[in-house]
């Protein structure tokens, strides 16, 4: 059982947010590699051993599921050189990272983030994704509202108008005119230095693995196709 992060942790978190800057975060290093980077490699490990009852194909090496503490700042008008959040992700086996539906969560200095769904597909996985809900749309509406009693509804940014090649009056016109389709909750802060954050994480996962099934169906199909 994960016990939960250290007070000291979150400290670290919020000071990072306030020292943005490498000065600051090099002689601290070493408490951000035993203090979050130790136990996040824990914690993954812990909902891998989860994912294995109702989603497999999602379990992720550590190594890959941890996103960086460094920012990528090159295109950002923003050049301050960390994030101040420590986040994980959890991806279907044999689809990208980011354009298959997934899970995923981060520890912040005001929250633990959570969501699972699709949030970043590319063309090919929003043309295949919005095909298959053309035809498939009651059953993924069905399954699409059971999570909410635990996560609140599917949302995701969307277009103003019907993509090109569906009809407008479609009955899942405001399916398929999403971007996104995915599920986003915000936790106290207070459940990161618990022992429930564990399963709470799972107990979320879970309730989402059906949908995320179902928006991964068609692209499962096209990489198999190719």
């Amino acid at each position: 059982m994960f016990p939960g992060f250290s007070s000291q942790a979150i400290s670290f978190l919020r000071n990072l947010k306030r020292n943005n800057q490498r000065e600051w975060f090099q002689p601290r290093k070493e408490i951000f590699e035993t203090q979050l980077k130790g136990p996040m490699t824990e914690l993954v490990e812990a909902v891998n051993r989860e994912l294995l009852a109702f989603a497999p194909d999602h379990v992720t090496d550590p190594k890959k599921a941890i996103y960086r503490i460094y920012r990528d700042t090159r295109f950002s008008a923003d050049k301050t050189p960390y994030k101040t959040h420590i986040g994980a992700i959890f991806p279907p086996h044999e689809l990208g990272k980011q354009s298959a539906a997934g899970f995923y969560f981060h520890v912040s200095p005001k929250s633990v983030g959570v969501a699972a769904g699709s949030y970043m597909p590319g063309p090919d996985e929003l043309r295949a994704v919005r095909a298959w809900l053309a035809e498939n749309h009651a059953s993924f509406r069905k399954a699409a509202k059971q999570p909410e009693k635990l996560w609140d509804k599917l949302q995701g940014s969307s277009l103003a108008r019907m993509p090109k090649g569906f009809a407008p009056e479609h009955p899942a016109e405001d399916l398929i005119r999403m971007k996104q389709w995915l599920y986003f909750v915000e936790l106290d802060l207070k459940l990161a230095t618990t022992p429930k954050l564990l399963p709470e994480l799972v107990k979320l996962f879970r309730a989402a693995a059906p949908v995320v099934k179902m928006l991964n169906a068609p692209l499962h199909k096209t990489a198999r196709a190719i």
